[in-house]
């Protein structure tokens, strides 16, 4: 049985959340604060926590942060903040998703599912080297890609940038991570920078660069690769 862990203030929510959990033969421990959640993380050990940001004894952001020293476990964060950088803080801090109050039930529990199903793949280790999708293939080991029988010439910024994606399938990954990783801290700012050589990349790799399938923007907060 999967186990979720809801951390959440307000009782209502919780009993909604509750309820549509358990229906969906899920197990669920509830925590009314962040102290709570981090003692029942550390022993139920969830495999997701739905994790609320305004919690009444310490900050959602601090529980991210507490829970990522010791645990990968997905952390899908529900919020009523909705200003960019509150997104960003709390994706830089490890979460895995943001949920914007107030949401759909069927839109959470399909990210859920999403969430924990990508936990349960095999990571990418570096005996396998190859992504496939049905229009280009990148050689990590090689460092080569390929679109259509034709090698694919790609600046060592840009093979960087897909280098990230490509190994974190499915997962969002922030803009101040890539430029960090990319550019180095004193650039973690140009945005910019982002923007045009992920519009470099769609252009050798996407079919449609206009309508990216695999290249995915996440407005104001970052992007995925979605294999």
């Amino acid at each position: 049985m999967t186990r979720v862990l809801v951390v959440e203030d307000d009782p209502q929510l919780v009993r909604a959340l509750v309820i549509n959990l358990q229906a969906r033969q899920y197990g669920v421990d509830a925590a009314p604060d962040g102290v709570t959640a981090l003692r029942l993380a550390a022993a139920r050990r969830p495999d997701a926590v739905l994790l609320d940001l305004g919690l009444p004894d310490m900050d959602g952001v601090d529980v991210v942060r507490a829970l990522r020293g010791w645990t990968r476990v997905p952390v899908l964060v529900l919020s009523a903040r909705q200003a960019s950088d509150e997104k960003v803080a709390a994706l830089d801090a490890g979460a895995d998703d943001y949920i914007t109050k107030p949401f759909s039930m069927d839109e959470l529990l399909a990210r859920l599912r999403a969430a924990v199903r990508r936990t349960g793949e095999t990571p990418l280790v570096p005996d396998a080297t190859l992504v496939e999708t049905p229009h280009f293939s990148i050689d990590l080991l090689a460092k080569k890609a390929v679109r259509d029988g034709q090698d694919v010439r790609l600046t060592p910024t840009e093979w960087h940038l897909l280098e990230i994606l490509v190994t974190h399938p499915g997962r969002l990954i922030t803009q101040k991570r890539l430029l960090q990783e990319v550019w180095g801290v004193s650039q973690s700012t140009k945005t910019n920078y982002l923007r045009v050589y992920m519009a470099q990349l769609r252009r050798k790799l996407e079919t449609d660069p206009a309508h990216p399938r695999y290249l995915i923007t996440e407005p104001g907060m970052g992007y995925r690769f979605e294999g």
